[in-house]
């Protein structure tokens, strides 16, 4: 019975041992996988690795919203050019992508109609002078009481109408563009030039030599690029957070390097069929080589507010995830996990609930050296 009693209780003292060691042993992994999240350097090591620490910045921040748009012209800065009375274009030297100035000859148009709107206000101008030194005479044989009321009253009219009739040819010759003026017998043409009305470029040219033009039809494109801007397509969800004046900043898909600052100038107040808007973004220093149509991408800093900063340096990636050091004693670093966003100017904002960076020390430069050394160190172990 003893014998009996005797096993009972070395089974019961085996079985709290058993449990103890099992309980100990959780603890000891828990352990040791927070001691994965440090690493240990010399000064010769960080001095080496150039690794500088410092403290997170408070600072301004926007949130911000990430779209697509295209480089675009405003519609008065496109000018269609067209002859307005028709024919045979002689001669051009225009090519797409040429540049104009104001006043250049883009091209030379003639026809015989030129010839006979010439002609007719040259004999209207003539006439009116004639109807003109008529009714002078009139009104001075009616004061001496030499002809009636009336014959003055069909001389003035005459005068008038033909002053009606001089101004419109004049008008017509002003719109193809001859200055009347200068316009008498012996400078008579059969050939007007088409001058440019802006400063820009050629992108359309639809025409050649020899060509009969109608007045409807669109001889060349011309467009200004003074006044280029950023069309952005920002999604019905999102129209809500914009505002004029709010800061953008553009890449062009060919240049991701290359950025362009400027700010929301005006944006739509209606949604399309494909549930956006348009947004329109003037470029502070518009770059040469831009041109309509391009392709850009654009980040829109939206509402401000103040959050913890660290240099991009200071913020590394690991399985999908973001983390940086912080300083745990001398030359002893802890890997903690954080949510970082862009804040501009080479800064990332950090948010983690384990830090509070207005007392931490942080690892602000190649903190890449520490994480290689922690992870080197994790494998040997």
């Amino acid at each position: 019975m003893r014998t009996y009693i005797n096993s009972i209780a070395v089974i019961c003292f085996v079985l709290v041992l058993s449990q103890g060691c099992g309980n100990a042993e959780p603890e000891k992994q828990e352990a040791a996988a927070e001691e994965q999240n440090f690493v240990e350097l010399t000064d010769q090591q960080i001095a080496t690795a150039g690794i500088d620490t410092g403290r997170a910045q408070l600072e301004a921040v926007h949130s911000t919203l990430t779209v697509n748009g295209v480089v675009d012209v405003p519609p008065q800065n496109i000018v269609s050019v067209s002859f307005p009375l028709g024919g045979y274009l002689k001669s051009t030297r225009l090519l797409p992508g040429m540049r104009i100035r104001r006043g250049d000859v883009l091209a030379v148009v003639e026809d015989q109609a030129l010839i006979q709107l010439q002609q007719d206000y040259l004999i209207a101008r003539s006439r009116l002078d004639y109807l003109k030194q008529d009714l002078e005479r009139q009104q001075y044989l009616n004061e001496n009481k030499v002809n009636a009321d009336k014959t003055l009253q069909l001389a003035r009219s005459e005068y008038e109408s033909q002053q009606a009739v001089v101004k419109g040819l004049s008008e017509k010759l002003q719109l193809v563009g001859l200055n009347p003026a200068q316009l008498s017998e012996s400078s008579l043409s059969r050939s007007v030039p088409l001058r440019s009305p802006i400063n820009g470029y050629v992108s359309k040219v639809n025409v050649n030599i020899g060509k009969y033009v109608n007045p409807t039809d669109v001889l060349f494109e011309l467009i200004n690029p003074d006044d280029m801007h950023a069309a952005l397509m920002v999604f019905e969800k999102d129209m809500g957070k914009l505002r004029v004046g709010q800061k953008v900043r553009m890449n062009l898909v060919d240049a991701p390097d290359q950025s362009l600052d400027g700010e929301i100038l005006l944006f739509t107040h209606n949604i399309d069929d494909d549930r956006s808007g348009t947004v329109h973004c003037h470029f502070e220093k518009p770059a040469a080589h831009l041109m309509p149509g391009m392709f850009l991408n654009a980040t829109i800093y939206l509402d401000e507010r103040k959050a913890w900063t660290l240099p991009e340096q200071a913020v590394v990636r690991y399985g999908g995830k973001s983390y940086v050091f912080r300083q745990a004693g001398a030359g002893r670093f802890e890997m903690v996990e954080v949510q970082s966003s862009a804040a501009g100017n080479g800064r990332l904002v950090i948010e983690s609930p384990e830090l509070d960076p207005s007392i931490e020390v942080f690892a602000l430069k190649n903190a890449y050296a520490l994480l290689g050394k922690l992870k080197n160190s994790a494998e040997e172990d």
